[in-house]
């Protein structure tokens, strides 16, 4: 992602590498895997933003343990809540903004835009490696505003979350004729809740078949990031990666960070 220059006074011009995480339909993990794309690189040593723009539906600061956070402001702009205390992981979501956390976001597509627009162009990332964004399901006005805001920094491209389900890959098939109109390069698919590992005998049960995400990724040609199972242990994991080497979530979630940073290595 190339820099912008000193004169720019958006603070995203100082981060190095912008992606973000789109699914064309709701429940299917999309924050989930955002967070633990987030907390992989953040392990690997990278200083990493997470942006939520699910301004309906924010999740992230209940996945990361951050409820009740207040965002700050400084002559710069916004400052963004801190995971860590060495402050390598800022979280920015709607959710700190809000008086009572339950309640609703009713606006408009353009107050919807405007906000946007402030999150990515407002808040003091600093010297931010990565900047992961979280969408919202579909292809709405939230999307046309990241893609817009954005365009001039010219993001590294999204990463694709479906399930193995038809109906769910139909919706990611639609999100990827998205990225293709609006010019966003798709970096890989991931198939997450695939299959679940027995925590006992370790067979893997495939609930919701098996396979969509990784023939809708060779339909499309755009590389296959691979399958993330179900974990009885996911809310535990939630606020860190997990450090078993013998869990398949961790195998999953480790290989789809190292093919992140490769693209740092490509570009």
């Amino acid at each position: 992602m190339s820099n912008h220059s000193e004169s720019d006074v958006s603070h995203l011009s100082g981060v190095k590498h912008v992606i973000l995480v789109l699914s064309g339909k709701g429940g299917v993990g999309k924050s989930t895997v955002a967070v633990q794309l987030a907390l992989g690189l953040l392990k690997a040593g990278k200083k990493v933003g997470l942006l939520d723009v699910d301004l309906c539906g924010p999740s992230i600061p209940k996945m990361l343990n951050l409820d009740g956070k207040d965002v700050h402001n400084c002559p710069e702009g916004w400052v963004p809540v801190y995971f860590d205390k060495e402050q390598r992981l800022a979280v920015m979501s709607i959710a700190f903004l809000l008086e009572n956390k339950n309640d609703a976001i009713v606006w408009r597509g353009p107050r919807k835009t405007a906000m946007i627009h402030q999150f990515i162009n407002d808040v003091c990332w600093q010297d931010t490696e990565y900047l992961i964004i979280d969408t919202p399901p579909g292809t709405s006005d939230e999307h046309l505003a990241v893609v817009e805001s954005l365009r001039s920094y010219n993001p590294d491209g999204a990463v694709l979350v479906t399930t193995p389900q038809s109906v769910s890959v139909g919706d990611v098939r639609r999100e990827a004729t998205f990225c293709q109109k609006t010019g966003i390069p798709i970096l890989g698919l991931i198939e997450n809740m695939s299959g679940f590992v027995c925590p006992s005998c370790k067979e893997c049960s495939n609930l919701f078949s098996k396979g969509g995400g990784e023939s809708l990724a060779k339909e499309l040609s755009i590389p296959f990031w691979g399958c993330i199972p179900i974990d009885q242990h996911v809310t535990s994991y939630t606020e860190s990666i997990p450090e078993t080497t013998d869990s398949p979530l961790f195998d999953a979630l480790s290989s789809i960070v190292e093919k992140v940073i490769e693209v740092e290595n490509t570009s």
